[in-house]
């Protein structure tokens, strides 16, 4: 282990170095370390270096080695934990797969701008690695066992061997007696300093761990709330509820300041997981110990006015959250597991996200036939559709405000109501109290409106009631779960709706999806390999020299290459043919060509490639968020129905 002793501070220097060697010298340390253990041959690592030279994607050669399967991931974690290899923490990434040369170069440019920053500290800052993964890494480098505090065994009799201060100066955490001696987590297990400290409390028979620095030293604070004496456990109860108060206040205003969507606190096998979803995606935030879980969910429970005696059932919530004169609305949604209650809090009421019709980035021509062939007919049903997530409320509230004036009349049933809209009288459904959909729907059109607006198609009743307030003469707006715009009729074709109805009554359908705008900041070009050609549904002719662009990192994208969402769009305006169809109950592919060929329809696929072809997003979003149901038309064919240049 004496002959792995790296500083980290040293990274940057030692990876400059490194970096001026031919690339077969400068990796593959990992692969040698296996031919000497036994575990591969000299031949098979030839062969995965001709196949990685091959490869035009950035990929590791311990994954073609994985992928070939000449050795399993755990062989290779056995090896390096068995023999830790001397390679740079940087190059080890590499090698790994956890980054590519190209990240590794951009924390050695970082590095430059501030040389007093440890290259640890630096790449999880620039959000290109997890730190639980980084300290994994350094686990298998250095020899030392990885230790994640919040779920580790703290025996009280070590720790009360030692000031708590002394601890969190040094940045270790004593957890239990082990066979060779006391097992203590250190932030930094290469600092003498730090491990002299623990000796002169616990002398010489220590057994070192690695483990994140914020978690010891929240282990350390929960130490201190918990209180330290069993004859304190009235003070040690008080403390451990304020504890859970500051926690649950705390995940609210980070979760406000990262303007998250969604807050998910999930009990898992062994700790409490929380997790933000930002743009979409799902992004950990903060691990807590399991036995705070029960305290956490029964604060949410009594801000939230549900049964906090109930943990048997699901239940829902609303939150209305203030501190400091920042205010925040949030849903709440408490599901029971096997392994305690898993709570999804949403965050509404972001009235600054109300946006103009017009800066839903709708392409011309849809704008223009969404608001003159749909939203100013005289009557009829409009529907946003998408699946959950997708945006639907947002464009939903922005076609309202764009009715909204003194001259129309518009009503609303929401369950909940998201965002406050000066001059309409909006409904919140409140099932507690009777406020059904059903109870809420009957009296609707008794308030002579000129627009409806139904939060949701939740049911058959729902859909009946919008089809027959329609068909009354008023403008209905309402949302829908479904695939794309066409799945939208066949969904009220499965609910038992009489089709001549549905062809009479749809004036619109807005399908839409949700994908991540590439930064800005670092947006580069990226030429379009056959294979992705083929994915998007294109042959080579077709696709010959489409160029998307792809974010590469920076510091204003916290190195994701996305900063920010945008909507991509279906829209379908049933004309004869269509309606014809529906009666008919042609299949959804037939009516889907139908729309094509005779509507102008451009497809939720056909959008988003076009917005790729812009730079607006990249070709791994359209892949992953938007559905392919069929081949896409050329892109100049697309462009011009869009009535885009």
């Amino acid at each position: 282990m004496a002959k792995v002793r790296v500083e980290l501070e040293k990274e940057r220097g030692v990876e400059k170095a490194r970096k001026t060697r031919a690339p077969s010298e400068k990796r593959n340390e990992i692969a040698k370390l296996l031919i000497r253990e036994g575990l591969l041959t000299e031949e098979q690592l030839h062969y995965a270096q001709r196949v990685h030279a091959k490869l035009s994607t950035q990929r590791s050669l311990l994954s073609i080695l994985e992928e070939l399967q000449y050795v399993s991931k755990d062989q290779v974690q056995e090896a390096l934990r068995a023999s830790p290899v001397s390679v740079p923490i940087g190059s080890l990434l590499v090698e790994l797969g956890y980054i590519s040369e190209a990240d590794l170069a951009t924390v050695l440019d970082s590095q430059q701008e501030h040389p007093n920053t440890k290259f640890g500290q630096l790449i999880v800052e620039l959000n290109l690695i997890d730190e639980n993964d980084l300290l994994r890494v350094l686990s298998y480098q250095l020899g030392f066992p990885y230790i994640d505090p919040a779920v580790a065994e703290v025996d009280p009799k070590v720790i009360e061997r030692g000031k708590v201060e002394v601890y969190a100066e040094n940045k270790f955490l004593p957890l239990h007696y082990d066979k060779d001696g006391i097992l203590i987590a250190f932030a930094d297990p290469l600092n003498n300093n730090h491990v002299l400290a623990a000796r002169k409390i616990f002398g010489d028979a220590l057994i070192i761990g690695i483990a994140r620095e914020r978690a010891i030293l929240e282990a350390l604070n929960r130490y201190e709330a918990t209180g330290r004496k069993a004859d304190k456990a009235g003070k040690r109860a008080e403390a451990g509820d304020n504890a859970v108060v500051m926690a649950v206040n705390a995940i609210l205003l980070e979760a406000h300041k990262q303007n998250v969507s969604d807050i998910h606190i999930e009990p898992m096998r062994d700790k409490l997981q929380i997790r933000f979803r930002k743009d979409g995606v799902l992004i950990p935030f903060k691990d807590y110990p399991l036995d705070i879980a029960p305290g956490m969910s029964s604060r949410i429970k009594i801000m939230a006015g549900a049964d906090i005696a109930e943990r048997r059932r699901h239940q829902d919530g609303r939150i209305f959250f203030e501190e400091g004169g920042l205010q925040i609305d949030l849903r709440v949604s408490i599901y029971v597991t096997i392994h305690g209650e898993k709570i999804v809090l949403r965050l509404l009421g972001r009235q600054g996200e109300l946006r103009a019709i017009n800066e839903l980035g709708l392409a011309p021509r849809i704008l223009q036939r969404f608001e003159e062939e749909a939203l100013e007919a005289p009557s009829g049903v409009i529907i946003i559709t998408g699946p959950t997530g997708s945006g639907k409320t947002s464009t939903l509230y922005s076609a309202v405000n764009h009715l909204n004036s003194p001259s129309c009349s518009i009503i609303t049933a929401e369950d909940p109501v998201e965002f406050v809209i000066e001059g309409i009288a909006q409904c919140s459904i409140n099932p507690k109290i009777n406020v059904t959909f059903e109870e809420t729907l009957k009296h609707i059109v008794r308030q002579d409106p000129d627009v409806i607006v139904i939060g949701e198609i939740r049911d058959r009743f729902s859909a009946e009631m919008a089809i027959e307030a329609a068909l009354t003469g008023h403008k209905v707006l309402t949302t829908f779960h479904t695939e794309d715009s066409t799945g939208a009729l066949l969904r009220l074709l499965d609910m038992q709706i009489e089709a001549f109805l549905i062809a009479s009554t749809i004036a619109g359908i807005l399908a839409q999806r949700l994908v991540r705008r590439i930064c800005k900041d670092c947006a580069e070009e990226h030429p379009l390999t056959p294979d992705e050609l083929r994915r998007l549904g294109y042959g080579l002719k077709e696709g010959s020299g489409l160029v998307f662009k792809k974010g590469r990192g920076c510091r204003k994208c916290r190195y994701t290459g996305y900063r920010g969402r945008m909507a991509v769009h279906e829209l379908l305006i049933p004309g004869e043919m269509v309606k014809d169809a529906v009666i008919a109950r042609k299949t959804s592919h037939e009516i889907r060509k139908i729309n094509s060929q005779t509507t102008g329809l451009v497809t939720l696929l056909e959008d988003g490639i076009c917005k790729a072809s812009q730079g607006m997003t990249s070709f791994n979003e359209v892949i992953r968020q938007l559905p392919r149901l069929d081949r896409p038309r050329p892109l100049a064919e697309v462009k011009r129905l869009l009535g885009v240049h």
